[in-house]
């Protein structure tokens, strides 16, 4: 296990890495001139040359690409992201302060996802070609199938508008979460539906069960304590991208549902062409991404023996 463990925490490392290189030089393609670009902000009309070159060399601009990387890299292992042109405010606060609101929202909707995906997959497989797997499987492509924007507009126009149920947009009670999760849900737990009906039944098929059915053991038992467990592993797979996405922030569905967390923060940026928070935005993402798949990782490793051979 330490082995297997070591080289998971090997690659992680060369994955931070490259994620470093990336996020770095979407800083160093993106159009225009940083330092003009502050100026220009900052006095509210075009500024003039000595100011723009004096704002190069406050940035550390007129240095050499490598030597603003290693500065830049140095700075944000120490969690130091810079500032933000427009808001003036460091980038690592500007997220620090939307996190845990995308939080919230990520594993919200991650769990409505299981709660939901999970147990119409088992519905499915053990209602092989009946029409309740008819049903779930035509759920499970339009949910699969439906952009997130379409979903949220429904379900803004069913509950908020007709029904008056919640809240469409905005954040500070549990009612304004519900939307804004069912949309981000539905289609991680349409996957998941799909995946979890392919997965029990290729466990279904598999000679223990049958056994075990032979013996005359409960369905409910064989089910739970030895389909599940053994279908586990691609549902931990989905499962874990599905939260490392939901954590990196959903963009629109944050944007439309008007929720103040990192996806918002993130359009903002963008339309602003604030670079040095797209830059801390982009590296969260990915580091969110890495972390996760890391701890897929490690959870293979616990599950199944063979994994940590092959490691």
């Amino acid at each position: 296990m330490k082995r297997y463990v070591a080289s998971r925490v090997a690659w992680l490392l060369v994955a931070l890495f490259g994620v470093s290189v990336i996020t770095f030089g979407l800083g160093v393609l993106a159009p225009g001139d940083p330092a003009e670009i502050v100026v220009e902000r900052r006095l509210n009309q075009p500024p003039p040359r000595d100011l723009v070159d004096a704002e190069r060399r406050n940035l550390g601009l007129d240095r050499s690409l490598p030597v603003q990387y290693l500065n830049w890299l140095s700075n944000a292992a120490r969690g130091d992201l810079g500032r933000s042109w427009l808001k003036s405010i460091e980038v690592s606060d500007a997220l620090r302060q939307r996190i845990p609101r995308t939080a919230v929202l990520a594993f919200t909707a991650a769990a409505f996802s299981i709660v939901i995906g999970v147990p119409v997959g088992v519905l499915a497989a053990t209602r092989r070609n009946a029409l309740a797997d008819h049903v779930c499987r035509i759920g499970a492509l339009l949910g699969a199938s439906l952009p997130s924007y379409f979903l949220a507009y429904v379900l803004i126009f069913v509950f908020a508008v007709r029904l008056n149920a919640v809240p469409a947009f905005g954040f500070g009670s549990p009612a304004h979460l519900v939307l804004p999760a069912v949309t981000l849900a539905l289609g991680p737990a349409a996957v998941l539906t799909r995946l979890t009906r392919s997965a029990v039944l290729d466990v279904l098929d598999e000679d223990y069960v049958r056994t075990a059915k032979a013996k005359g053991v409960r369905q409910r038992t064989v089910l739970y304590r030895h389909v599940l467990r053994n279908a586990a592993i691609p549902l931990l797979t989905v499962s874990g991208l599905s939260l490392g996405h939901l954590l990196g922030g959903s963009l629109i569905v944050e944007w439309v549902f008007a929720w103040p967390g990192m996806g918002d923060l993130a359009i903002g940026a963008i339309h602003d062409r604030d670079y040095p928070l797209i830059q801390g935005f982009v590296l969260f993402s990915a580091l969110v991404y890495v972390v996760v798949n890391f701890a897929i990782d490690l959870a293979y490793g616990w599950l199944d023996a063979r994994t940590r051979g092959a490691g």
